[in-house]
């Protein structure tokens, strides 16, 4: 792994006991340019940890509690009339002027105003009345959901959950992360003790890197396999979506630069296959208790991997 990365994992670490995994998975996403879903239950430092995310890449940072009267201009920005200048001035919201936004409980926010996002994840910009203002480079949105206490909530629109690279979950910590969680807290906030290891250019020079990263023909027809093979599963409603499939690409890229690698292999694109596509599939009624999870590990399963006649004949590398 890049020294760099390696020290990041090491600050988040600082606050976030025992979850190397899924911060390993946090920085794929990043790596990869792309928004992040943490979905689960209360208390287990979802907030926390993108907090810790942005200080140990000195990105700049922007929170929003998510409630149901968040409006779209909260988000974009509005226009008013200066009657000074006789012009309308532009007044921007809190996706501005920010690299890492987190979207805290997104699920309690109307559809309205979760549609305002759409834009912005998409094509990292905002328009207000007509003008279109470009958001800061990067810009990654890291939303939270609560799996419990969903009263007062609303499922996200589909268009939305597609636009997210991954969802994730941090899950309970075991025993010895909760003691060293409890034992760093004893009259001090390790939080303040996160320091900056990468710049904001730094990852942006990180990003251009994971898109020089070659994936072969052998490895976009395994995506391909895979994406296709879901829109016909006899358990699925909707399979993979085209972008879907694009995010799985630029996902490996950043697994295979995490590893030291430049090149992607099909091995890449196991690894994120379900982080990236499970939240981007619908199940259809009588599923006879499978999960979207288990539809995806089976097509792993039959969809023939090209790595092994892949490695005799030497076609991952450049």
């Amino acid at each position: 792994m890049h020294r760099e990365l390696e020290r990041v994992i090491t600050e988040i670490e600082k606050v976030i006991a025992g979850k190397r995994e899924v911060i390993e998975k946090i920085l794929l996403a990043l790596l990869a340019d792309g928004h992040i879903l943490l979905d689960d239950k209360p208390g287990v430092g979802k907030t926390t940890l993108a907090v810790a995310l942005s200080r140990a890449v000195g990105l700049d940072y922007r929170r929003v509690q998510f409630t149901p009267d968040v409006l779209p201009s909260d988000l974009v920005g509005f226009s008013m009339y200066d009657p000074k200048t006789g012009d309308f001035r532009y007044h921007p919201g809190a996706l501005s002027n920010a690299n890492l936004v987190l979207g805290d409980e997104i699920n309690r926010a109307s559809s309205k105003t979760q549609s305002a996002l759409l834009e912005a994840m998409e094509e990292r910009q905002a328009t207000v009345d007509g003008v279109t203002y470009p958001l800061q480079k990067p810009f990654i949105v890291i939303a939270t959901q609560n799996s419990v206490g969903t009263a007062g909530t609303q499922f996200l629109p589909f268009s939305q959950m597609d636009r997210f690279l991954v969802r994730l979950s941090l899950g309970y910590p075991g025993h010895e992360a909760q003691m060293e969680m409890l034992r760093g807290r004893q009259g001090k906030e390790p939080m303040e003790a996160v320091e900056s290891v990468l710049t904001r250019d730094g990852l942006l020079a990180m990003q251009q890197e994971v898109r020089s990263v070659t994936a072969k023909d052998a490895v976009l027809d395994y995506i391909s396999r895979l994406t296709i093979a879901s829109r016909s599963h006899a358990l699925l409603e909707v399979g993979i979506s085209p972008r879907g499939a694009l995010f799985l690409d630029r996902t490996a890229k950043a697994k295979a630069f995490m590893d030291g690698r430049d090149y992607v292999t099909g091995a890449d694109v196991q690894a994120v296959f379900k982080d990236v596509c499970a939240h981007r599939v619908l199940m259809k009624e009588n599923t006879d208790g499978k999960t979207a999870e288990d539809v995806l590990s089976e097509l792993l399963k039959t969809v023939e991997n090209p790595d092994r006649q892949g490695f005799l004949n030497g076609i991952f590398k450049k």
